[in-house]
């Protein structure tokens, strides 16, 4: 015999929207401003690399350290804070990301200044640490709060938001580069880093579950566990073509080195680029939330792997400026499709028990797949090095389309 339920309360819509209300202040003081501040740090910087490489009279092929470090700290952080992340809690792994983030900022400026070309890449390699500490943290917050169905829409938001720090970035990168110096963008990021973060010092709650004993023991083996492995190979693939776009930066390197195009050039149309993506972004979350991952992700990778083909085409032509420009347009355009794309789908597999490890792995497998793109272009020529880029997101759409199931849950 059951026991009479008591009735159920309802709260009305008056104590429904004050409650609505804080939360979406609350995400965006911890999500998205500090994701413009990434942005927009990425952005005023990564027009004046190259102009700083080329003031230590460097090539080409050595220039790309100055990305090839900040990636390489991107691939070596994901373990370890995966772990930090499981045994300690999210909180203060990800408050400690942009204020690691700033220090490195202020290490460039001051090598830039006073020191040599080997000190700033220890700076970038710090840099890519802190991002990956942030990014990581966060997208396990995502999956320990997030409901399924709004995941898509969460974290494309804050690879759009973070556009538009990348929109306004360029511009501000190099017009301060141009009247002031080329370390005055760096200084700027770490100011904008360190002010993004504060807010998240006084909100911010742990979120990490109860942990649970032999949790963390066998927590390993379940990341071999189907579709696990597919989604690892698609990662490393799909950031070996993202790599060289966005993080890496050898798209931008190769327009100032090729084509002989400026700071002011490279800003005006990587900020362009990015007021385009911020709308792509929005889109594909509520695409993949509404009808299913899998209808961004393999088309996204497939048009952007042929996108890079044809950049590789224009290299082996010699084309002209323009006809780059075209290319360049449609490389960031077939990019910005699918980011966060695959994030989404590791929220959706991720074991509850283990999403800081899982994260950790997935994040060093991708960052290891974005590591080996500028590392391409220091190996081989330009055109062979965008023929691999291009194949590789073509590649990885098949394995998708074909290995991996849909995971978003028809309800």
């Amino acid at each position: 015999m059951t026991t009479p339920r008591e009735p159920e309360q309802i709260a009305t819509p008056a104590e429904i929207g004050p409650s609505r209300q804080r939360d979406l202040f609350h995400l965006i003081l911890t999500l998205h401003v500090p994701a413009i501040a990434i942005g927009l740090g990425l952005g005023m910087t990564l027009v004046v690399l190259p102009e700083i490489a080329k003031t230590f009279d460097v090539g080409l092929g050595t220039a790309t350290l100055v990305f090839i470090a900040q990636l390489a700290g991107t691939v070596a952080a994901p373990m370890p804070t995966g772990y930090l992340v499981d045994r300690f809690g999210r909180r203060g792994v990800l408050l400690g990301g942009p204020i690691l983030v700033g220090i490195s900022a202020l290490g460039v400026a001051r090598a830039a200044l006073y020191g040599s070309f080997e000190e700033i890449l220890v700076w970038r390699f710090l840099g890519g640490w802190g991002e990956q500490m942030w990014m990581l943290s966060r997208i396990t917050v995502i999956a320990d709060t997030g409901a399924q169905r709004s995941r898509g829409k969460q974290i494309t938001s804050m690879f759009g938001v973070q556009q538009i720090g990348n929109l306004t970035g360029p511009l501000i990168g190099g017009v301060t580069a141009s009247l002031w110096g080329l370390w005055v963008p760096f200084v700027l990021q770490a100011v904008v880093a360190f002010i993004a973060v504060v807010p998240s010092f006084y909100i911010l709650k742990e979120t990490a579950p109860p942990r649970r004993p032999g949790g963390v023991q066998d927590s390993w083996s379940t990341l071999l566990k189907p579709p696990l492995p597919a989604v690892f190979v698609t990662q490393f693939l799909a950031n070996v073509a993202r790599g060289g776009v966005f993080g890496g930066g050898v798209v931008v390197l190769y327009a100032a080195y090729a084509y002989d195009m400026s700071p002011n050039e490279l800003g005006g149309l990587r900020s362009a680029m990015a007021f385009v993506g911020i709308p792509i972004m929005f889109t594909a979350g509520y695409v993949m939330d509404r009808f299913g991952r899998k209808f961004t992700i393999v088309p996204g990778l497939f048009v952007s792997g042929l996108s890079l083909l044809f950049m590789g085409w224009v290299e082996l032509t010699d084309a002209s400026k323009s006809v780059f420009v075209l290319s360049f347009i449609l490389v960031h355009v077939s990019v910005n499709i699918v980011s966060g794309n695959m994030q989404t789908l590791g929220t959706d597999v991720a074991p509850p028990n283990a999403r800081g490890r899982f994260f950790g792995v997935s994040r060093m497998v991708a960052q290891s797949g974005a590591f080996s793109s500028p590392g391409s272009f220091a190996v081989l020529a330009a055109f062979p090095a965008f023929m691999l880029l291009g194949g590789s997101a073509v590649l990885a759409s098949f394995i998708v389309l074909i290995f991996i199931r849909e995971t978003l849950r028809k309800t």
